[in-house]
């Protein structure tokens, strides 16, 4: 396995020789998972491999790294195009590089090391902070790191101990190298075949755009379809499913052809998904239009699996009229089956064609036995950790918001399109708070677990403050804690201080309002 340092990969990106074929989807990544990233590389943690394809042959389209739109690379000079990692490499290139201006937001990017946290093998020591969160006395801009002017300029403050931490988290990065895998090869083919055999190991690449990128471009240009069809779906918020052509072109396949595998997409032919690209659409706006109403979501983000929309298309795909209240429980008790047992995490296209299947049936008025999934959940679902990113916690989420839950200040109903279309960690507090917690012995991995995590926006976490739930609790308003902690499927024996009953109840609780769910 090759390696690629942080100065390399600047100066092959701001070279033109790194570029991005326009069948990747777009940057995704928020601010916080970019911090991770930064953290994962100064502790040396494994971050994966990049994939990188390098031919001399161009493609016909490509597309920008991020916000930042690439030089022309240099004439009959090799190009290497990501074809797995472009989320890790546009965060790198993103918080280092000094020589593109970016042609949208890069807020994403501004990313501090925080000199007074604590190294924890587990707490990121990386924060994103806006403009008026930055203190220099304790957060220091890694993006100065490879620019010898403004990192001198950011040192000149700071205290000679500072200065020494801060020179030791600069080395780090400078001699960090990024593990990458080539294929050096003209043929297509046997990218494709690359392509599958990284798959079945688990390695989930984006297969779809690569065959789509040969195989429809002259006959049916999907690409213009599914931009238009991605303008059509911001009014309602799911805007950002016109970046993922994987799941696009999953739900075009479902829909012309039963199947969602590789090998049926191309067999298809371009007349094929014309002739039918209206149902196609009209599939994926009735798919929408039910995770809003039925399961509230808001965002593409929002779902713990995007894959879950394609079986809704094939049900919504011929648009008919009305929707019976036997097929909505179904298609309500699916969704949450497969959220809760994890159901598209492997066998992704074997489970998706079941369930395209039975879908089908379904809208057919046939027998169907899609919702005859697995109804498996434990207690240690809800001790998982917290992570936004994590399927666990997007469902552990979907099913907060469910109870429509009020704030633990004011008493008022959370605006949850306001935490759905955020959907960070802002928006997500500890119950038990962590410097609570701390003091009493309980160690990070059991205060992080869902369980201790409730829908609490950053000024109301702040007025409670670190302290006991018992003494934060004079802060709540007196009339309402009982609905408020019922509406936050919460037990009264938060008060009490006791992590462990708290906890124990607080499981219970959720793993019944979990079963009343998928049953």
């Amino acid at each position: 396995m090759a390696e690629l340092s942080i100065r390399k990969l600047i100066s092959r990106v701001t070279d033109g020789a790194i570029r991005i074929p326009a069948f990747q989807r777009g940057f995704v990544w928020d601010a916080e998972h970019v911090a991770y990233l930064m953290d994962s590389i100064y502790k040396n943690y494994p971050f994966g491999a990049v994939i990188l394809w390098r031919t001399k042959e161009r493609l016909s389209s490509e597309r920008n790294l991020g916000p930042f739109e690439l030089p022309e690379a240099t004439v009959d000079y090799p190009v290497e195009y990501v074809l797995d990692g472009q989320q890790r490499l546009t965060s790198i290139f993103g918080v280092f590089q000094t020589d593109l201006t970016p042609n949208g937001d890069d807020s994403w990017s501004r990313i501090y090391f925080d000199m007074h946290a604590v190294e924890n093998m587990q707490q990121s020591q990386f924060v994103a902070l806006e403009s008026k969160e930055f203190d220099p006395q304790q957060y220091f801009p890694i993006s100065t790191f490879f620019d010898v002017t403004a990192f001198r300029d950011a040192t000149k403050l700071l205290s000679d101990d500072q200065a020494r931490l801060i020179d030791s988290v600069q080395a780090v990065f400078k001699e960090a190298d990024i593990p990458t895998q080539e294929i050096v090869t003209d043929d297509r083919s046997k990218v494709a075949i690359v392509f599958e055999r990284v798959n079945r190991l688990g390695v989930e690449l984006d297969v779809f755009q690569l065959l789509t990128a040969w195989t429809w471009s002259e006959d049916f240009d999907l690409q213009d379809k599914f931009a238009t069809l991605s303008e059509e779906l911001r009014p309602f918020g799911f805007a950002d499913i016109g970046e993922d052509n994987n799941l696009l072109l999953r739900c075009c396949s479902a829909i012309v052809a039963a199947d969602a595998s590789p090998s049926a997409f191309v067999e298809l032919r371009g007349s094929d998904v014309r002739d039918k690209f209206n149902e196609i659409s009209t599939g994926i706006m009735g798919a929408i239009d039910f995770l809003r109403s039925e399961i509230h979501m808001e965002r593409l983000a929002n779902l713990p699996y995007p894959t879950c929309l394609v079986p809704l298309a094939v049900y919504f795909s011929t648009g008919k009229g009305g929707m019976p209240n036997s097929d909505r429980e179904i298609l309500i008790r699916w969704f949450w089956r497969s959220a809760f047992t994890r159901r598209y995490s492997a066998a992704v296209v074997r489970n998706m064609n079941k369930d395209i299947t039975e879908a089908a049936a379904l809208r057919e008025g046939r027998p169907s036995n899609l919702d005859m999934v697995g109804t498996a959940i434990d207690r240690d679902f809800f001790m998982s950790p917290f992570n936004v990113t994590s399927v666990n916690t997007r469902t552990f989420i979907a099913m907060l918001i469910q109870t429509n839950p009020i704030s633990f200040v004011s008493g008022k109903n959370i605006s949850l399109a306001t935490v759905l279309q955020a959907y960070n960690r802002n928006e997500f507090h500890h119950l038990m708070p962590r410097a609570f917690n701390k003091s009493k012995g309980i160690d990070n991995g059991r205060t992080n677990a869902l369980a201790n995590f409730a829908i609490i926006s950053a000024a109301d976490n702040k007025t409670l403050g670190g302290v006991a739930p018992s003494r934060y609790k004079s802060r709540m308003p007196a009339d309402q804690i009982d609905a408020i902690l019922e509406r936050a499927i919460t037990p009264g024996s938060l008060f009490d201080d006791d992590f462990d009953t708290f906890i124990d109840d607080r499981v219970q609780l959720l793993l019944n309002n979990a079963l009343q769910l998928i049953v």
